[in-house]
């Protein structure tokens, strides 16, 4: 994918873990594309490990992976900034 599809992913994915996980983060739009693209990387990381699948492209498989990776991220992101 592109680098433009990929801040378009990371934010939508950085969007909807924000909305699971409410809550009072430091950061703003940013933050949370930064997140998301990272959350995407960090999910497919994690979910090609474990042999759940990776982040291939726009589909609903690689979307729900880049969610759970950005909470993953988020959760983290929270302990650290406590």
């Amino acid at each position: 994918m592109g680098i433009l599809a990929w801040i378009v992913f990371g934010l939508i994915a950085g969007v909807i873990a924000k909305l699971i996980m409410p809550g009072k983060d430091p950061g703003g739009f940013i933050v949370t594309i930064i997140i998301g693209i990272l959350g995407a990387v960090v999910g497919g990381w994690i979910g090609s490990a474990l042999g759940f699948g990776s982040v291939t492209g726009f589909n609903l498989g690689s979307f729900v992976v880049a969610v759970l990776g950005a909470i993953v991220l988020l959760v983290i992101y929270r302990m650290v900034k406590k």
